[in-house]
C-alpha cells in the first residue's frame, strides 16, 4: 500500500510540474501575441499621426499658395494702375500688345531642333566619331 501511495504521489508532483511547464509554454505565446498586438497599434497610432501631419501640410500650402496669388493679382493690379496714371503715352498699350504678340509668333515659327550629344555625320557609309578607328589611316588598327 504504501507503494501504492508513493506512487500516487510521484504521478501528482510528475503532473504539477507537467501543468506548470504547459501553461508557461502557453502563457509565452500569448504574451508574444500581446507584445504583437501592442505593437501593431503603436504603428497604426504613428501611421494616423503621419496621415494627419500631410494633411495639415497640404491645406496649409494651399492657403499660402491662394495669399501667394492673392499677393501677386493686387501688384498685378497696382503696376497697371500706376502705368495708366503715369504714362503720358498713349500708344503704349498697343506697343505692348504687339510685342508680347511678336513675342508669341516669334516662338511658334523658331522650329529648331534640340541640341545633340553626337555629332551629324555628312554620309551614312561615313565612319562616327566614336568608331574605333575613327581618325586613324585606313589599315592602321588601334594599339591595344
Amino acid at each position: 500500500m504504501t507503494n501504492l501511495i508513493l506512487a500516487a504521489a510521484a504521478a501528482l508532483v510528475v503532473g504539477i510540474i507537467i501543468g506548470v511547464l504547459v501553461g508557461r509554454s502557453g502563457q509565452g505565446g500569448s504574451l508574444r501575441q500581446r507584445r504583437a498586438e501592442q505593437k501593431i497599434d503603436e504603428l497604426r497610432g504613428e501611421f494616423t499621426r503621419y496621415q494627419v501631419q500631410v494633411n495639415e501640410h497640404f491645406i496649409e500650402s494651399a492657403h499660402l499658395m491662394e495669399r501667394f496669388n492673392d499677393a501677386y493679382r493686387d501688384v498685378n493690379q497696382h503696376m497697371a494702375r500706376g502705368a495708366n496714371r503715369l504714362c503720358n503715352d498713349e500708344e503704349w498699350p498697343e506697343a505692348l500688345s504687339q510685342e508680347s504678340s511678336g513675342r508669341l509668333e516669334h516662338s511658334e515659327s523658331d522650329s529648331s531642333e534640340p541640341p545633340r550629344d553626337y555629332a551629324p555625320k555628312a554620309d551614312p557609309e561615313e565612319k562616327g566619331t566614336l568608331a574605333e578607328d575613327f581618325g586613324l589611316p585606313k589599315g592602321e588598327k588601334r594599339p591595344v
